[in-house]
């Protein structure tokens, strides 16, 4: 009897441990590797908004423009002269429906990295240049930026003519003025990829003495690039990319969505990627799926934010991701606008401070701004 009575209670303390251990690995904690959490300053977002007094030369139709006054949205971000320069994503008024609006690259600077002061003018758009025939009517779309040791900028961007998109590269020493160099896969491969659709840079970062700088691996500069899946590309002088391709010739697919996830229909590159002590974090965009396979505990379609861990010694080589995001849709004005599925795009972060400022589109229509501070870090739950 006594036997017996204690069996029981064994298997009853037992049954109790299981039950928290379960707890403990079903909690959403962020692993090590990641960076979070990252958090919404209070009553400050959207810190930019479609402003209809901006007016600007059109060089298409030579004849004064609202250039901003539809959306802005889906924002760069760097540092210059101790100051956050966002080069962010406007639509004019003339065309419906995204993608059908001419886009050029606003510029905002801000001292605190929240209180933005704005260019009236755009700093990169269609022009009578040497990307005009990749760039009419559609416009630059959804940049990426970065700077070098040296202070070279390098945006990547989206060259849309209303036909296939395609990566653009441009280079600046100020982020206003801007030398445009085409299409980064122009002559890779004796140009195999030159025609193919082609989206969403981020190249690969570190700081550096305190700040963030583009750096290489290997002897060349690598970038992270796709909308479908995630792709690898590099280079010798940050104009020149040459994909990453596989035994076939083919495109390498490093990594791709997963059913079941809030990443299950895109994993869409965002901001530049880093390099730290645990490997190459990529910060990317997941789009559920509208139906069969999407994450049920989010809206179909809608767009939340990721982190990938790659290895540091091989940039290529896919180790660990977060299983949710730890960036959603929550706010009316990032469920509300020209996407009303929900998103929070992320395609802009600087160190600065000693913090991280992370820069998202809000439902492709306003910015806002999410930030990390690794000395005081928020609750480590990924979902908010």
């Amino acid at each position: 009897m006594i036997f017996k009575f204690l069996k029981l209670k064994t298997a009853l303390i037992l049954l109790l441990f299981g039950e928290v251990c379960f707890a403990q690995s079903t909690k959403n904690v962020l692993p090590k590797w990641a960076f979070g959490g990252f958090t919404r300053p209070a009553n400050v977002n959207p810190i930019i908004s479609p402003d209809t007094t901006s007016r600007f030369l059109d060089p298409m139709s030579n004849k004064q423009v609202q250039w901003e006054a539809n959306d802005t949205f889906n924002p760069a971000a760097a540092i210059k002269n101790n100051k956050i320069v966002v080069l962010y994503r406007a639509e004019d008024l003339y065309g419906i429906g995204i993608g059908f609006r001419t886009s050029r690259l606003g510029y905002a600077e801000s001292s605190d990295g929240i209180h933005f002061t704005r260019k009236k003018g755009p700093v990169l758009y269609p022009d009578n240049d040497v990307s005009k025939k990749y760039e009419w009517p559609g416009g630059c779309e959804d940049p990426r930026v970065a700077v070098t040791p040296q202070g070279t900028y390098v945006v990547f961007y989206t060259e849309w003519n209303r036909e296939l998109p395609r990566l653009g590269v441009a280079t600046s020493t100020d982020l206003i003025h801007w030398k445009k160099n085409g299409p980064i896969f122009k002559k890779a491969y004796n140009g195999k990829f030159f025609n193919i659709a082609s989206k969403s840079a981020s190249i690969l970062t570190q700081v550096v003495n305190g700040k963030q700088v583009i750096i290489k691996t290997g002897g060349k500069y690598f970038l992270y690039w796709g909308e479908h899946h995630v792709y690898g590309a590099t280079s010798t002088n940050l104009v020149d990319w040459s994909p990453v391709i596989d035994m076939k010739g083919e495109l390498k697919e490093l990594m791709s969505p997963r059913d079941g996830y809030f990443d299950s229909d895109l994993t869409e590159c965002g901001p530049p990627a880093v390099m730290t002590k645990n490997g190459v974090i990529l910060f990317y965009n997941g789009k559920n799926k509208p139906a069969e396979g999407r994450d049920t505990r989010f809206n179909s379609n809608s767009y939340c934010a990721g982190q990938a861990l790659f290895s540091a010694k091989d940039p290529q080589k896919f180790v660990s991701r977060l299983d949710l995001p730890f960036l959603r849709p929550m706010a009316p004005f990032e469920k509300s606008g020209q996407y009303v599925n929900g998103t929070v795009f992320i395609e802009g972060m600087a160190y600065f401070k000693n913090k991280w400022f992370l820069y998202y589109g809000c439902a492709d229509s306003r910015v806002g701004v999410a930030i990390y501070d690794p000395a005081k870090p928020a609750a480590p739950d990924q979902l908010e």
